[in-house]
């Protein structure tokens, strides 16, 4: 099935069924599903548009429609071709220079909240390594009203892209960026800090999927030979930057957990909680200092 297929004259409901055979010639799992997500976006529709009027024809955002086609029969993300990843209570800008915000890093803002639910109130200071989008510390930050956050990146790029989201969220006057190499020339202390570091494996780098390969960062993928480089960085910082009464909160990549708490605590920090993401695969790890 050609992109030709996609033309103005042809209806809704032909559309759907033309993008659904191209995404599955694709590879694209869930090609149906896929299809009426795309053409959702690609033509502004809602749900009930496409339930209610599948006859009309597709019209003047055909081209659009087949340009966002074509991209993610390629494997590119919907999100990436949108520039647009819903996460959290918000939706967030996303840029080649971030990496793509997933379901499974909410775990996260959970085990946060969750330890904190009893001080939300409180002016905490929030800190976020390798802040990408914002998506995790504008979570917190709005959940916590009276909270400021700092988040570092290593990449200007990125952490424009997170200035870029607080400002649009409301948050410009409790969120700030920094460029660094994580906890270089950091001072104070945070009641909070959390991070979604890289995790992968270099070898294993390759075979990942197609989405997450060929268009997140390597930069915030690649944790170096065992993908614990990030964890051994961030200990020393987590034990030297936490107030007396913090907690820290990471992300990890499967079975990684035993690694990543041994490394924490032979720096002198204490795991408290571990949680598990939707699919049972255990994600975060959140404590103190021992």
């Amino acid at each position: 099935m050609s992109l030709e297929g996609v033309t103005a004259e042809i209806s809704r409901g032909e559309a759907l069924r033309r993008l659904a055979v191209l995404l599955a010639q694709g590879g694209v799992e869930e090609p149906a599903r896929e299809a009426a997500a795309l053409l959702r976006v690609a033509a502004a529709l809602t749900s009930r548009d496409l339930v209610a009027a599948p006859e009309a024809p597709l019209g003047a955002c055909a081209e659009r429609v087949a340009e966002f086609a074509r991209r993610r029969a390629a494997g590119e993300p919907l999100a990436r071709i949108e520039g647009r990843r819903a996460f959290w209570r918000h939706e967030f800008t996303i840029t080649p220079d971030v990496l793509d915000p997933r379901a499974d890093t909410e775990t996260l803002v959970e085990a946060a909240l969750s330890a904190f639910a009893a001080r939300s109130g409180q002016p905490l200071r929030v800190l976020d390594f390798g802040v990408g989008s914002g998506a995790i510390l504008a979570a917190l930050l709005g959940e916590w009203p009276c909270a400021s956050g700092l988040g570092v990146d290593a990449s200007a790029s990125a952490a424009a892209v997170a200035a870029a989201n607080f400002a649009a969220l409301g948050l410009s006057d409790r969120a700030r960026t920094l460029v660094g190499n994580w906890d270089e020339g950091l001072g104070g202390a945070f009641d909070v800090i959390v991070s979604n570091p890289p995790y992968i494996p270099s070898a294993d780098i390759p075979g990942l999927a197609r989405d997450v390969r060929d268009h997140d960062p390597l930069l915030a993928l690649d944790g170096g030979g065992d993908g614990l480089d990030a964890y051994r960085a961030l200990a020393p910082a987590f034990r030297r930057l936490l107030a007396p009464t913090g907690w820290f909160f990471l992300e990890i990549g499967a079975g990684q957990g035993d690694d990543v708490a041994a490394l924490l605590a032979s720096g002198g920090l204490s795991v408290k909680t571990r949680r598990r993401d939707l699919a049972g695969i255990e994600r975060v790890l959140g404590g103190t200092c021992a």
